[in-house]
């Protein structure tokens, strides 16, 4: 008999059809789905003043894909409806693509969202040209957040806060009024971030959190205390991991994994959608969000434990993605 491989879109299905499954007690009980969605509740983003929903829209899945007009635009459009005020995405992300997408709608609803996107140049010249072009293709005349993307090692570092590095491209910007706010992003190495966030004062940083953290290389243990310390904007990623942190067995329900991350002290959660009904699951459920006790948050972890390097694939020594040398950006270091 072989064993069917399962992906984020069958746990979508699940969770639409009303069937979030949480292991209390060592018993398996099956909560229903909300049927009500409310409005989501906010949460400072850190020092900026922003009161952030508590889901964001990432600029990856459908977004960064070519040929995906029509169901980008009508995912961002929703997002926004449904109260969305954070989108996020990246030059990277589709080489521009994602940013076409999104910058199509704020051509109309700019005001509308704190608009985040990120360099992945560690030159200050290099990443001012790459702000240029995002500025161009989001068609804005600022960004909220401009953010230095996936910063792996200290070698990275080291260029970034050298000579001509790209902390002189972020505090240009800002001190032009090109951007309001500045951050660090990374799923690679907790160590690194933590270096980074100690050298420079950061408005925001964007961590990799899901409920396989504790079980491997874990961000929650010092990066995610420091950022609380620092009163930082802390954003989570990797939720559901590509899928990969869904496995027949472990963890099934995108609402235990999303309520998991959102019980820790982050201010929002960002999550690529491939489609408009799984952008309104992720809406519904951080609408109805309510923190988990002690117990059911080691019971979600638990869920996790057999498969840590494939639910945390894009740490360090994870199991990998993509050909050698590339990260799940998209892009080569």
């Amino acid at each position: 008999m072989v064993k069917r491989k399962f992906t984020r879109r069958d746990f979508v299905k699940v969770g639409a059809s009303g069937t979030a499954a949480l292991f209390l007690g060592g018993k398996r009980t099956v909560q229903a789905a909300p049927k009500t969605q409310g409005t989501m509740p906010e949460r400072p983003l850190g020092r900026t003043g922003h009161n952030v929903r508590l889901f964001s829209l990432g600029g990856q899945a459908t977004l960064e894909r070519s040929g995906t007009h029509d169901e980008s635009i009508a995912i961002i459009n929703r997002a926004i409806d449904l109260g969305v005020n954070y989108i996020d995405t990246a030059a990277a992300y589709g080489r521009g693509i994602s940013q076409t997408h999104i910058g199509e709608v704020m051509a109309t609803r700019r005001q509308e969202v704190f608009l985040a996107t990120k360099t992945h140049d560690r030159t200050r010249d290099g990443s001012l040209r790459l702000l240029e072009e995002s500025l161009r293709l989001l068609q804005t005349d600022h960004l909220d957040l401009w953010q230095l993307h996936n910063v792996r090692t200290e070698e990275q570092l080291d260029r970034i806060f050298g000579e001509n590095g790209a902390i002189e491209a972020l505090q240009r910007a800002r001190e032009e009024g090109i951007v309001r706010f500045l951050g660090v992003t990374g799923h690679f190495d907790p160590a690194t971030l933590v270096k980074a966030i100690n050298t420079f004062d950061f408005d925001t940083v964007l961590m990799a959190l899901n409920p396989a953290d504790r079980h491997f290389l874990p961000f929650t243990e010092e990066l995610l205390p420091l950022a609380v310390e620092k009163q930082m904007g802390i954003i989570a990623m990797k939720i559901p991991a590509r899928g990969r942190a869904f496995r027949e067995g472990g963890l099934t329900s995108m609402r235990d994994a999303m309520s998991f991350v959102l019980t820790h002290p982050v201010s929002t959660v960002i999550v690529g959608c491939d489609t408009v009904a799984q952008l309104e699951e992720n809406v519904s459920i951080a609408a109805n969000f309510q923190p988990l006790s002690s117990e059911e948050m080691t019971l979600i972890e638990s869920l996790t434990a057999d498969y840590p390097q494939e639910a945390a694939f894009f740490k360090k020594g994870g199991a990998g993605f993509g050909r050698p040398g590339m990260d799940d950006q998209g892009f080569l270091d």
